[in-house]
């Protein structure tokens, strides 16, 4: 095989790479994630993109302590955010599977 025909070839993997990753990516803008915190008191809805789409609190909630309510609202979003950095690890993943990439390679993108 000679050098141009291997460039070409990583070319060509490069651009499949790319477009798998660009439709990962509106795949995670489309994909939610859901968290809560004080057992449901505190709701969160958040797309793979870390976009919060919705954020809910009983009512109940609304008569503790402010510092309270802060601290679950928190809580919610940091859950969500870590489940949405979990969605975005698995569907890159998957998006650069089988494309010959080194293992350490995938999650690059």
């Amino acid at each position: 095989m000679n050098i141009q025909a291997l460039m070409q070839q990583a070319q060509t993997m490069q651009k499949k790479v790319e477009a798998n990753v660009e439709n990962a990516k509106k795949e995670l803008a489309n994909k939610e994630v859901q968290a809560e915190a004080g057992s449901g008191l505190v709701k969160v809805t958040m797309t793979g993109r870390h976009v919060v789409k919705r954020l809910t609190i009983d009512p109940s909630l609304l008569e503790d302590e402010p510092d309270m309510i802060e601290d679950l609202i928190a809580a919610a979003i940091n859950d969500a955010v870590r489940q949405a950095d979990e969605l975005y690890e698995q569907t890159m993943a998957s998006a650069t599977s089988g494309m010959g990439l080194p293992p350490g390679m995938q999650g690059l993108f």
